[in-house]
Parts: C-alpha cells; sequence; structure tokens
C-alpha cells in the first residue's frame, strides 16, 4: 500500500507513546490520521499538530467505538489502516499474600475483567468495526488490497514476568488473533499484523524508578537502550507500505528478554 493522501488512518491511543509516534508517521507520509484517546486535551493537541481528526473513545465501549469511527469517517473518509495502540498495563499476582499481616489475597477480577475489555476486546471492537468499513472499498492495484489491521500486543505475550498476568493474558490474546483474523480477511484483501514491542520511552515506562528501568534495559541485547517511539511508528509504515507481509508478527525489542521480574 502506497501511503499518500488518498489514504485515510485511525490510531487508537494515539494521544501518547507508541500511537502518537505512530499517527505522526503516518501523517508525515500525507495519510489523513484520526486518532481515538481518552486524553480528550492531549489527543486534539496531536490531531491539531498533524492535521488530523480527534475523537474521544473508549475502545472498550461499543458504541463508543461506533460514534468514534463514523465521526472520523465523516471527515477523513473510511479508513485502509487501523493501528490498534491503546492500552494500559498494571501488576497483580494470581494469588499474593499481603507482607505486613500475612493475608492471603486471590487476584482482583475487576482489575483483571479492566485489563482485557480495554486491550483486548478493545482491540477485537476496533480491528472487526473497520475491517467491515475496508470490505466497502474498492480493491487497489495491484494485488487487489482494502487495508491493513496492525494490532499492538507485547512481549509479554510471550515471557510475561511476574504479577503480570492479566496485562500478559490481554496481548496473548491479541498475538493469538493475528493469524485467524488474517485467514477471516484474506479474501477480502485486508492484511492483519502484529507488533509486539519491547521496552520504549513511552510514558509507561517513563513513570518507573530509574533503579527499575535500568535493571530492564540491561536485559536489552543491541542496540543497549531503551526504544524511541519513533521506530514503532517505522515499523507500523513498513508492515503497510509491503503487501507481503500478513498474518504475520514481529518483536521488536532489540533481543530483550524479560527476566521473571
Amino acid at each position: 500500500m502506497e501511503l499518500n493522501s488518498d489514504i485515510a488512518a485511525v490510531v487508537t491511543g494515539g494521544a501518547s507513546g507508541l500511537g502518537e509516534a505512530t499517527a505522526r508517521k503516518l501523517a508525515s507520509k500525507g495519510v489523513r490520521v484520526g486518532i481515538f484517546d481518552m486524553n480528550a486535551e492531549r489527543g486534539q493537541m496531536v490531531a491539531d499538530e498533524i492535521g488530523g481528526i480527534f475523537a474521544k473513545v473508549d475502545v472498550s465501549n461499543n458504541d463508543s467505538v461506533d460514534e468514534g469511527l463514523d465521526f472520523v469517517r465523516a471527515a477523513n473518509g473510511q479508513e485502509r489502516i487501523m493501528v490498534n495502540c491503546a492500552g494500559i498495563g498494571g501488576g497483580m499476582k494470581t494469588a499474593s499474600r499481603k507482607r505486613d499481616t500475612g493475608e492471603i489475597m486471590a487476584h482482583d477480577p475487576e482489575y483483571y475483567i479492566r485489563i482485557i475489555n480495554i486491550n483486548l476486546i478493545g482491540s477485537f471492537l476496533c480491528a472487526s468495526k473497520s475491517a467491515a468499513g475496508m470490505m466497502s472499498l474498492d480493491p487497489t492495484e495491484p494485488d487487489g488490497e482494502r487495508g491493513i489491521i496492525i494490532n499492538t500486543a507485547s512481549v509479554a505475550a510471550q515471557d510475561g514476568q511476574i504479577g503480570q498476568l492479566a496485562y500478559a493474558a490481554s496481548k496473548g490474546g491479541i498475538l493469538s488473533m493475528a493469524l485467524p483474523m488474517a485467514r477471516d480477511l484474506a479474501r477480502e484483501g485486508i492484511r492483519v499484523n502484529t507488533i509486539l514491542p519491547g521496552f520504549y520511552e513511552t510514558p509507561i515506562y517513563e513513570q518507573m524508578k530509574p533503579e527499575v528501568k535500568e535493571n530492564l534495559r540491561a536485559h536489552v541485547q543491541f542496540p543497549n537502550r531503551f526504544g524511541q517511539p519513533s521506530e514503532y511508528g517505522d515499523v507500523v509504515a513498513f508492515m503497510c507500505e509491503h503487501a507481503y507481509i500478513n498474518a504475520e508478527y514481529i518483536r521488536t525489542d532489540a533481543g530483550a528478554r524479560m527476566p521473571p521480574r
């Protein structure tokens, strides 16, 4: 797919981090970009800076996604690119003991459900609804392509750490969607790929204590640093532009493998 002003895209979680970098990268190629995020102030600012459009969307809510897509499409037209970057992190063990009292606690089910709803259900809703819209488009030359969906998982999908039960489950679900979703949409000329980012300079990691961040960096092979969000955007653009990359996933982690803790 040639990235230019004839193409529209939607990027969820586009107000910050990997989503923001993706939105900026696509816009730099001329793509008409719509941003979904819950942070209205930041999302509108990014949209204004890249000449895009913003919609406040809760990706885990069916009606909110529908309203956001309607709003963005009214301005930009039907998207041929959907990039799901919206997500949250957090930590809680399957079961644990309180250090001070010894009280035994099971994992909070509401906390688990919230992470699954935003990370996994949110990616599913946006991908499915976007694919349905792409199916209405005329195929492009030379391969008959109608669009591409790129979902963001995490290296935690494969080597989740202690306390990442809910997060790893949500990201593992996203990874597992790649092949069946691509097969579902193959005859419609819609590709599906997944990116598993490692450690990036995003708000999640910026909030960490320096010693925790340094411990993680020690597991990065080469280059021995955290990734820049712009490098993630580069991978998105690469996947969009190369039609033979389909039903695939790629770890962008500089060879890192996450330790147990």
